[in-house]
């Protein structure tokens, strides 16, 4: 595969997973707000993130470790090289292994759900909170295996170059949510809800099954411990568990910090509306390039194109660069009519809002740092390499910790509301991380054209400051609009500066962009 037809398959690929993703953000959108709608920032609301967080982690502890560093390199590489039976035979192995070990996690931390509310969570002060809690993480638990299996077949559809259809599950898992929240929380309460969740998780799992089906691979009933490639991804695993591990200990550890009386109610539930705005804007502009990036740069690594690799990260880092800047500063300057026009209606007050548009504003903060690494794992995994990416970041997250508890404390004694030093930490370990990442990765590659990513970051450096002035200057002449002017103005203004001042300073991204929608429109 030659440099430039790598790079173009991965802007192709990437483009088709950001639009699908864009869908699945807008649908993830409209549930926020229906959910924002009935229950607010309530108590009831805390438990409900509270007992996803712990079914969310069981996945990733078990599933995501292993697709996201182990099992699509390892897979893709023997794709590379034509073995489709030992492919297949690896991908049956995985699927039974991670089935068989959620299912017996699942049904072992429903058994002790009280001890873990009570001492994982810190949610035991409150007993109607302390036993609601219990029934939602119960509930829910379901949801782990189903997405176990279902993250397995979208590792092995994006390992054939297949981004389509599974960019669109987190859509279907979105529209599970809606329907708990629009047909049975007003019979089933916050419950409601949770069975939401699982019912998105089974249509996350099924939209998958057709496009598998068409890829004719063979199905073999063994765990296949002695295999090579088995013990290969299991070994790779390692690693990464720990870094999913420490990554997720640090949202229990904000669980636990954010909860009453250490907070004001409703903290828990800022902070996750906060992360999940800045997620929203990260996962269509990283996450969708990334999950496109990462078969090429496997293949690459497996062929040996060590040159051909450092051209596709280069180019990937300047392209996330470029739309990540402006992204991160809109929303901090953007925070307060976003959350009001989106999620101030119901029992979502202007307390809410208040809690959700300062933790917003630190999050936003890192969403370059967010960004940069996605690409960079990526990069790590593909060269079948989990030990480092794992070691910087149990550092950096082990330093996320301490950030959150001195910087909580900071905010407190200046009388800044706590929950932002939360989100703080995260921004700020989070840019050591993909700095420290660039730098091992740099010399790793012998150099990834540093000089070229930076004149990159000047450009949209200097849109960004076009970009900030004509919002501004909108604040001032529109200060008495309701949030439905301020908010779709600002937005439209803001890039619309953004885009013509990189046009007129040439930047190669945007003229790629612009000639790559031509060119579609031009088929069509």
């Amino acid at each position: 595969m030659t440099e430039s037809t790598a790079n173009r398959q991965i802007a192709r690929a990437a483009g088709t997973v950001m639009i699908a993703i864009f869908f699945g953000q807008i649908a993830g959108l409209v549930r926020g707000i229906l959910v924002a709608r009935a229950f607010g920032a309530s108590p009831e609301l805390d438990s409900f993130v509270a007992a996803n967080r712990v079914s969310e982690t069981l996945f990733l502890l078990v599933a995501g470790g292993a697709l996201g560093s182990a099992f699509i390199p390892t897979f893709t590489g023997l794709l590379a090289k034509d073995d489709k039976v030992s492919a297949w035979r690896l991908a049956s192995s995985i699927a039974n292994a991670v089935t068989l070990t959620l299912s017996l996690l699942a049904l072992l931390m429903a058994f002790f759900a009280p001890q873990v509310v009570r001492y994982a969570l810190g949610l035991s002060k409150d007993p109607e909170i302390f036993a609601l809690t219990i029934s939602l993480l119960r509930i829910q638990l379901v949801s782990a295996v189903l997405f176990g299996l279902g993250g397995l077949i979208v590792g092995i559809l994006n390992a054939h170059q297949i981004f389509l259809i599974p960019a669109l599950t987190p859509a279907m898992y979105q529209l599970g949510i809606i329907f708990g929240t629009v047909f049975l929380v007003p019979k089933m309460g916050i419950h409601g809800l949770a069975w939401g969740v699982v019912i998105g998780a089974l249509m996350y799992l099924l939209v998958l099954l057709p496009t598998l089906f068409k890829q004719k691979g063979s199905y073999f009933l063994t765990l296949d411990f002695d295999n090579p490639n088995t013990r290969k991804v299991f070994l790779l695993m390692g690693p990464r568990l720990l870094g999913v591990a420490v990554v997720q200990l640090n949202f229990w550890v904000n669980i636990r910090l954010a909860s009453p009386p250490q907070m004001p109610i409703g903290s828990i539930t800022g902070l996750n509306y906060g992360f999940s705005l800045m997620l929203m804007a990260q996962a269509i502009i990283a996450q969708s390039v990334a999950i496109a990036v990462m078969p090429t740069f496997s293949a690459q690594h497996a062929l040996g194109q060590s040159d051909e690799m450092r051209s596709s990260l280069a180019s990937t880092l300047r392209g996330v660069i470029f739309l990540a800047l402006p992204a991160s500063v809109g929303l901090i300057l953007l925070r307060e009519p976003i959350i009001r026009l989106l999620y101030q209606h119901g029992n979502f007050d202007t307390q809410a809002t208040q809690l959700t548009a300062w933790a917003l504003l630190w999050y936003a903060a890192g969403m370059v740092g967010h960004s940069i690494m996605e690409i960079l794992t990526r990069a790590f995994y593909a060269q079948h390499d989990t030990k480092t990416p794992v070691i910087i970041g149990v550092v950096a997250m082990g330093l996320n910790v301490v950030f959150s508890i001195l910087f909580a404390k900071i905010f407190t004694s200046i009388d800044w509301m706590p929950l932002g030093g939360l989100a703080l930490a995260n921004s700020f370990a989070t840019a050591l991380e993909a700095i420290t990442l660039f730098i091992v990765m740099r010399k790793r590659l012998n150099g990834i054209d540093g000089k070229r990513i930076l004149n990159g970051f000047a450009l949209s450096a200097l849109g960004v400051l076009a970009m900030t002035l004509v919002i501004f200057g909108w604040f001032y002449f529109g200060k008495d609009y309701s949030a439905w002017i301020i908010t779709p103005v600002g937005v439209i203004l803001g890039g619309g500066v953004y885009f013509v001042t990189l046009w007129v300073l040439r930047a190669p991204e945007l003229q790629y962009m612009v000639s790559g929608i031509l060119r579609r429109m031009k088929i069509m």
